[in-house]
């Protein structure tokens, strides 16, 4: 019976995972919320239907090791290095303030110094789960706030290994001295430095023997007796499981067949949230929470208020703008998982009470619940930190002088974000001879590619103050290249508001931001869910050897489809009157004459484009000479560049003789 027991108790939370999911889907609200709400109502204090606790915390535990398995995956020792800054400096100053400040209030409300600095490290622990899906659904995990919230996240995380070995000594336990942490501590660095070379050298060559069998189910099975494996192996020299299966998932990093392990996995991922969020709303006792309201509600106001002052404050020491402090602060300003592993350890070290556990844990849970919420509010939260009377080094940031040097260009491109994507544009603009200028919002970043003679300054593109400083009234485009939606949306809408002829290129990760985009004066608008399809078409295509003018045409024809449908709303702006508007099947190009073509030396009159082939040179751009309306005794000369109207058929015919060589 205890078996029927086990699939009765599935059966119920997958049917109210199902219903929730369809509920908040319409409501447009983050699933989790729901699976936090549906435990609490599930859970033995309200109705009642499911009911074995010891099961419950079993599938908590369970929850917590499979979610960051999943996370250890989707993230490289590589990476880790790479904000490094962001994990010691900001996830140091982070954790200490919080700690340092709860323990002060504390004391003020006659509590032990033990259980204040106990009540701290709760407090500081945000939670890694919520945060990584909320930021990943935005698409804002490349964004300046998403690295150093995840920064300060994985050093949280990180730090759950000293903090398991230090309460015992909180606690006052007889026979548990500073000596004997130390060796815990070196016991434990001594388990994750083998972790790390056993990721460099034992499991690249285990796997890729897996591999060579062509058998689905051993590589699963490998993958998940690594995961299991190294928890435990972490477990037993004091660390947390949950801790084990980060770093199991970073040796499945490392390894070549990280993303066919993450994509093998990642079926069950939903079901590991569901599992872990509805399971942590079903510890809560309500009566606990009915008996002792004032107290959960002073919980929530100190934990939000303590926590986002903090982590706003981590940013501008590390450089950055207030407004990435403030978005920063919303973000985690929740409690994390990790502190119900470390409450639970607290109870049974006496730090903490039964009643004090489920005022923590409602308090805990509201802010989780929250937290979709104030992430998705941030954005206008922070325009009203931005309009107090503060100092110029608060509102743009401590590196800001760089800014207001004054920006002798014109006639340039501004590039917005040195990501993957402001850097091929970049590149491909340096080679190209086009005068631009880049804006990061990356410190490290600016002052690494200063150095390589990269034109970059520091500097928030959303502030009309720096855009105006980077000449954008002299500015003939503005390519927004960042994984922040909100603050896309700023910058398009500032951009043309201050010049109303510039030309805003944005990238954006859904199709979904495109007409908000269009509507706010973009002129195109790159959605990389779109690109990527077309991608994948190309690839297929050149499988299949179409030549590669129709594979061209074929692409063409989709972006001016597709586009079509996603650009359904009128632009306020424009640059100039569009042709398209009233000749939609005319398209302008630019081919560029080589040395070896077979048309250098040739004059337009003996091509015969527009007789042949039906298009009419409009100018040639002959080095800083532009000829307009070039007569039929106009000679090509290597490195013309010839601009050609037609139809897309025609373009697409005349482009191979444009580029036949000799």
């Amino acid at each position: 019976m205890s078996e029927l027991g086990f699939l009765r108790d599935f059966v119920i939370i997958f049917s109210a995972a199902i219903a929730i999911n369809f509920l908040f889907y319409r409501l447009r609200i983050a699933p989790i919320v729901g699976y936090l709400i549906a435990g609490v109502l599930l859970g033995p204090s309200m109705l009642g239907v499911i009911y074995d606790v010891g099961l419950i915390e079993v599938l908590a535990e369970v929850g917590v090791i499979l979610l960051l398995f999943l996370i250890g995956i989707e993230f490289s020792i590589e990476e880790l290095v790479r904000i490094n800054r962001s994990v010691f400096i900001g996830g140091f100053i982070q954790v200490f303030l919080v700690t340092v400040v709860v323990l002060l209030i504390s004391l003020s409300f006659g509590v032990s110094i033990e259980k204040g600095i106990f009540m701290g490290l709760l407090v500081a622990m945000s939670s890694t789960a919520i945060v990584f899906k909320v930021l990943s659904d935005r698409g804002e995990m490349d964004s300046p706030q998403g690295r150093i919230s995840a920064g300060i996240l994985i050093f949280q995380d990180l730090s759950v290994v000293v903090l398991v070995l230090v309460l015992p000594m909180l606690a006052g336990r007889s026979g548990f001295s500073a000596f004997n942490v130390l060796s815990s501590l070196f016991w434990a660095f001594a388990v994750m430095g083998l972790v790390i070379l056993v990721a460099r050298f034992v499991v690249p060559l285990i796997l890729n023997n897996v591999v060579q069998t062509h058998s689905r189910e051993l590589f699963l099975i490998s993958i998940v007796l690594i995961c299991i494996g190294t928890a435990w192996l972490t477990s037993l020299v004091g660390l947390s499981l949950a801790l084990g299966a980060f770093l199991a998932g970073l040796v499945i990093s490392e390894s070549h067949y990280g993303h066919q392990a993450f994509s093998e996995i990642l079926p069950l991922k939903d079901i590991f949230v569901i599992l872990f969020f509805v399971s942590i709303g079903m510890l809560l006792d309500i009566n606990s929470v009915i008996r002792n309201p004032f107290y959960v509600l002073l919980g929530v106001l100190a934990i939000l208020v303590i926590k986002f002052t903090v982590g706003m404050l981590v940013p501008v020491v590390l450089g950055y703008p207030l407004r990435i402090g403030v978005l920063v602060g919303v973000t985690l300003s929740q409690i994390g998982e990790f502190s119900f592993v470390l409450s639970k350890e607290g109870i049974n070290l006496g730090l903490l009470s039964g009643d004090d556990y489920q005022v923590f844990l409602a308090s805990a849970i509201i802010t989780m619940v929250f937290t979709p919420f104030m992430i998705q509010g941030s954005g206008r939260f922070s325009e009203y930190f931005e309009r107090l009377p503060i100092s110029s080094t608060l509102k743009f940031g401590r590196f800001h002088e760089n800014v207001f040097k004054k920006q002798k260009l014109n006639k340039h491109v501004i590039v917005v974000g040195f990501g993957l994507n402001g850097r091929n544009v970049s590149r491909v603009l340096s080679a190209s001879g086009i005068p631009f200028v880049v804006l990061e919002m990356n410190p490290e970043t600016v002052r690494i590619e200063k150095k390589r003679g990269v034109p970059i300054i520091y500097g928030d593109a959303s502030k009309e103050a720096v855009l105006e400083h980077v000449n954008l009234m002299g500015a003939l485009s503005i390519v927004i290249a960042i994984s922040d939606a909100s603050a896309t949306r700023r910058i398009v809408e500032m951009a043309r508001r201050l010049n109303p002829s510039v030309y805003i290129i944005a990238r954006t990760r859904y199709t979904k931001e495109v007409n908000p985009l269009y509507s706010l004066g973009a002129n195109d608008v790159i959605p990389e869910e779109f690109e990527t399809s077309i991608e994948i078409i190309s690839r297929v295509l050149h499988r299949y050897f179409i030549p590669v003018n129709e594979i061209d045409k074929h692409i063409s024809e989709i972006r001016k489809d597709g586009y079509g449908i996603f650009r359904n709303v009128e632009q306020k702006y424009t640059v100039f009157p569009e042709l398209k508007q009233h000749l939609p099947d005319i398209d302008i190009e630019t081919f560029r004459i080589e040395e070896e073509s077979r048309l250098t030396g040739k004059t337009l009159a003996e091509i015969s484009l527009r007789k042949n082939y039906g298009v009419t040179v409009l100018a040639i751009k002959r080095g800083k000479e532009t000829i307009t309306n070039p007569t039929g005794d106009i000679r090509l000369l290597p490195q013309d560049i010839v601009i050609l109207i037609g139809t897309r058929d025609c373009i697409t015919k005349v482009s191979s003789v444009l580029l036949l060589v000799k």
